[in-house]
């Protein structure tokens, strides 16, 4: 069979090393498993489609939303490559789950709309599930509303045509949507414990997505929040495909 892969979206190579082990440890796969492949250095193999059975998509400081003109070439290549998997795993050819960044990528390639109307702030957030959400292969084995890691400047402000609502919550109205069978895509991070988000935070702290003074208080949420939830979904997709 056919491995997973991991693709890198952030130029931090220290938070990128990060995510990939708590997509792996998340998922209960071994290394040969969940295969990693940088974006960021790399464009996307031509033979993606082949070479992996599905593929797991995490953050980036970067932002769907930004004008073209101020995308690097990096951005941009990496954006192409995000939307050729949507395009692919949306027609059934690939399995695919896009999270926080990346459902603004993949949103953005099947003709929906990313807008900075619906940021979240960093720390823990409710999610709801929906009712389709609840029948879904992936998400149906959730609890009705649990607690998952947000944190984002923008948001979907229309899904694409034929995407199926998955989970919801007030501040952020998209936060799942399946696309066909095979395509999911999710604002939260699934992948973090408690400890590995206030890590990352670390990182980030001075990239406008909280105030850097509020570190300490928003990291106590964090690591005080139950996060068993949203890893089952990663599990559930190792699973499925």
């Amino acid at each position: 069979m056919a491995p997973l892969v991991y693709l890198c979206a952030r130029p931090q190579a220290g938070a990128a090393a990060a995510e990939y082990e708590s997509f792996r440890t998340a998922m209960h796969l071994d290394a040969d498993e969940l295969e990693r492949w940088d974006l960021v250095q790399d464009e996307l193999p031509a033979d993606f489609a082949s070479r992996w059975r599905g593929a797991v998509v995490g953050g980036s400081p970067f932002n769907v939303a930004d004008p073209e003109s101020a995308k690097t070439d990096v951005q941009r290549r990496l954006e192409a490559g995000l939307a050729r998997l949507a395009e692919t795993a949306a027609s059934g050819g690939v399995a695919a789950l896009f999270t926080c960044y990346g459902i603004g990528v993949a949103t953005r390639a099947l003709g929906g709309e990313v807008t900075r109307a619906y940021p979240e702030d960093t720390g823990p957030t409710r999610v709801t599930l929906t009712d389709e959400g609840r029948r879904d292969p992936v998400f149906g084995g959730l609890a009705d509303t649990f607690t998952a890691l947000t944190a984002h400047k923008e948001g979907t402000g229309r899904m694409p045509a034929g995407a199926t609502l998955l989970a919801t919550n007030g501040a952020c109205p998209v936060q799942a949507y399946r696309v066909g069978e095979r395509l999911y895509a999710m604002q939260f991070h699934p992948e973090p414990t408690g400890q590995a988000f206030t890590e990352r935070m670390a990182v980030y702290r001075d990239d406008g997505y909280f105030a850097a003074g509020d570190y300490d208080r928003i990291a106590a949420l964090v690591l005080a929040a139950s996060l068993t939830e949203p890893a089952r979904i990663l599990r559930a997709f190792a699973t499925a495909f």
